[in-house]
């Protein structure tokens, strides 16, 4: 409705007068959502009878509210730790990831004339963890997780960091507390190059593509020369450090490209 209605419309619409048609009242309760001053004049077009309804309706109200205390605010749920940072089915995998270092444990032990094969798959070490803590098919919670505000990395992050408080210290163990630096850098700058790869291919491909470049292109050749590459001795150390950092500084960059990952 362009124009003010009269006034006699607007008594007819108060009274509810059954001879106005749909669109006029349609029309009319439009205009009224956009005009203080119609909706004044609704007001003071109300009848007694209106009027009294409405004071009643006010006065129980007021009284009920004054005779009621404050409603108790809800107990904040708050689920256990295990599920908050990372789904059940993340476990499998880190149990596997024990497993192999455990392995690579005992094959120095009885093998010392090879290189350290813990060693050799410390960068390696977080990545099956990492590649289920963001996948569609390894969570069962996918459609519930995905549709809330901390969807996204920052999810991604916090079931990262429980990844990485178990395996860390496993890697140390396994390592014999030796080398550390050397075991967790690399960790480290493999999870955040999964991260940044995954922002553009999804962080499951791209944990499975990065695991099977370094046992292609340095395990192997490694455990097959018996001897570690350069990019394990120690002075490569800094090195590592600082490409962590430069990792993790361009996937925060991609942190809006985790939304809309066809994430398998």
């Amino acid at each position: 409705m362009s124009i003010h209605p009269t006034l006699k419309t607007i008594s007819r619409y108060a009274a509810s007068d059954p001879g106005l048609d749909e669109a006029s009242v349609w029309s009319l309760e439009v205009h009224l959502e956009g005009c203080a001053d119609c909706r004044a004049r609704l007001a003071g077009s109300t009848t007694d009878e209106s009027r009294a309804v409405i004071a009643t309706i006010a006065g129980r109200l007021d009284a009920q509210i004054a005779a009621d205390p404050a409603p108790p605010r809800p107990a904040k749920v708050r689920l256990p730790l295990r599920q908050r940072l990372f789904v059940t089915t993340l476990l499998p995998w880190i149990a596997m990831t024990v497993a192999v270092l455990a392995a690579a444990a005992l094959l120095n032990h009885f093998l010392p004339q090879l290189p350290s094969v813990v060693l050799l798959l410390a960068p390696l070490a977080p990545l099956p963890g990492v590649a289920a803590a963001w996948s569609r098919r390894a969570d069962p919670a996918w459609e519930l997780v995905s549709s809330t505000p901390a969807t996204g990395l920052t999810m991604l992050l916090r079931r990262t960091a429980a990844v990485l408080a178990l395996v860390v210290p496993v890697l140390a163990v396994a390592g014999g507390f030796q080398q550390l630096a050397l075991m967790l850098l690399p960790s480290l700058a493999f999870t955040a190059a999964a991260l940044l790869l995954g922002s553009a291919i999804g962080v499951h491909r791209a944990a499975i593509a990065l695991m099977v470049a370094w046992t292609t292109v340095v395990v192997a050749p490694s455990i097959a020369a018996a001897d570690l590459p350069a990019l394990l001795e120690p002075a490569s150390a800094g090195a590592w450090a600082a490409l962590t950092v430069v990792l993790t500084a361009l996937t925060f960059l991609r942190a809006a490209s985790f939304r809309r990952l066809p994430l398998s």
